[in-house]
């Protein structure tokens, strides 16, 4: 039969054999292929972009606890003033205020900002340590992200803007706005 009935009527209902696969006598789920996900956004460090020039970014995994990965869920945490030191070969993020949920232990209330062990390979470790020791430059956090189920952090290595910088991009931005709404 086809995918009309004999009658002329709509289509046929999906059948099991449609929705599962059959591997054996054991029947799976067949499901569909994904594309790369999106990275979903966690928190975005907005500020960043607007005191700092950016140059070279970087892609760094974080060193979390269990009740920090739940509070990141529910999207309590801040980057704003957060930033990145390099202590003995080891990237350190500081700065990070991660609010414990309210089941949370005690001892996680005390550990809110609390620095965090920054996963980089040795290669990108030189990188940021050779940016860090020019001057001028610092490596900021510009967000955090899922991808899958784990967090990474994106950062850069960054140039502090001077105050006249700042209002010229304000400038460009409103002067862009009126072209587009006029």
């Amino acid at each position: 039969m086809s995918a009309s009935h004999a009658d002329g009527g709509g289509s046929i209902p999906p059948t099991r054999s449609d929705v599962y696969s059959m591997s054996g006598t054991r029947a799976t789920a067949v499901k569909p292929s994904r594309a790369a996900t999106p990275r979903s956004a966690i928190a975005v460090n907005r500020r960043a972009r607007h005191n700092y020039h950016l140059d070279t970014r970087f892609e760094a995994g974080l060193v979390l606890q269990g009740w920090e990965i739940k509070s990141l869920r529910a999207g309590r945490v801040q980057i704003t003033d957060s930033h990145v030191i390099l202590r003995r070969g080891e990237a350190w993020l500081l700065g990070t205020h991660i609010t414990p949920l309210s089941g949370a232990p005690t001892a996680a209330q005390e550990q809110a900002d609390r620095s965090r062990k920054l996963l980089l390979s040795r290669r990108e470790l030189e990188q940021l340590a050779q940016g860090v020791q020019q001057r001028g430059h610092t490596c900021v956090c510009l967000r955090l992200y899922w991808q899958r189920h784990l967090v990474k952090c994106e950062l850069a290595l960054a140039r502090g803007k001077a105050a006249y910088d700042k209002r010229e991009v304000l400038k460009e931005r409103a002067l862009e706005r009126e072209r587009q709404r006029g």
